[in-house]
């Protein structure tokens, strides 16, 4: 099972040739198949679905954005936040398409899960996404957006499904932030995946 974000460290990894059954969010449909993509943006949700249909089996979505789209097959609520929230960071509507996207994986009983492309932190504090300056995506000269939420929503995950074992891959010098040093959690080098191109 591999879970993929849009951090610029897999720019060089070929998405079509990881075995395996492949979660990823937004625009990556614009590019490589996947089997469930996450979008729990409204446009990037139209935006995959009518456009890059044939590039994902399953939609994945909001709660509140199905109503409007009742129309659309193949189109699923994200699973819903598996413990009670306390802080702003855990209301459902504060998570992104990355962590929803790591839930679902989760949730669906995969032992050992992969982690791509969740780089966090910005590049040279400017944004740090594959994307940008595409519709639908800030401009690379922004700020680079604050982490603090995904770290927290993601080391949640982790903490929720401690008999899942999950790797982050990343590149040399990147390091799994402090509430993510769980027992169940580890990080290898991108080089170590045989997929590289």
């Amino acid at each position: 099972m591999f879970v993929l974000g849009n951090g610029e460290s897999r720019k060089r990894i070929d998405i079509n040739s990881l075995h395996g059954i492949k979660i990823a969010c937004n625009a990556i449909c614009r590019d490589s198949f996947v089997d469930h993509l996450v979008c729990v943006d409204r446009r990037m949700v139209d935006e995959a679905y009518n456009f890059y249909q044939s590039n994902f089996n399953k939609l994945y979505t909001r709660q509140e954005w199905l109503v409007s789209r009742s129309h659309m097959q193949n189109l699923y609520a994200v699973p819903d936040i598996p413990y009670q929230p306390i802080k702003r960071a855990d209301e459902p509507f504060q998570w992104g398409s990355g962590p929803y996207a790591l839930l679902l994986a989760a949730t669906s009983n995969f032992k050992d899960i992969k982690m791509i492309g969740f780089d966090l932190h910005g590049t040279n504090d400017k944004v740090n996404n594959l994307y940008k300056n595409t519709k639908h995506y800030d401009n690379s000269n922004k700020s680079a957006v604050d982490p603090s939420y995904w770290i927290h929503q993601i080391a949640k995950v982790f903490e929720c499904f401690p008999k899942t074992q999950f790797t982050v891959y990343n590149n040399e010098g990147w390091e799994l932030p402090d509430s993510w040093k769980l027992s169940n959690v580890s990080l290898d080098n991108l080089s170590n995946l045989i997929y590289n191109k």
